[in-house]
């Protein structure tokens, strides 16, 4: 393991997903799957997210739109609410939204609406 690129990724993780959640994740690691949390902290968040050449807010943006595309709505719930961490607006929320509908189709839109809109009265922004 890279301790420098895993301090790295463990301060961009904390800062998209906030500490809690992510130190909640890692006190659950077990051996099982405490070397899955520390790699992928270290290469997604360290590797990943610690370069610096596409800023948070874009990557956030990027993400929910892969996500999406893959399906993966328990972690688009949890990188939506980093997206808005990592500045995103409710109006570019709302448009990434649109171009899901398109390029995924209006039933993966449908269920992203209504994950963004859950997220969204949560954290007071609707």
């Amino acid at each position: 393991m890279d301790k420098k690129l895993f301090e790295l990724g463990l301060s961009k993780r904390k800062a998209t997903l906030g500490k809690e959640y992510v130190e909640k994740n890692l006190d659950a690691a077990d051996e099982f799957n405490e070397d899955f949390q520390k790699q992928m902290t270290e290469w997604c968040w360290g590797f990943g997210w610690g370069d610096e050449t596409i800023e948070a807010k874009t990557r956030s943006m990027m993400n929910l739109t892969m996500l999406a595309a893959l399906g993966k709505m328990d972690e688009f719930e949890v990188h939506l609410k980093g997206a808005l961490t990592n500045g995103v607006s409710i109006n570019e929320i709302k448009s990434i939204l649109h171009v899901i509908a398109i390029y995924c189709g209006v039933p993966q839109g449908v269920e992203c609406f209504k994950i963004a809109r859950m997220v969204l009265e949560e954290e007071g922004e609707l």
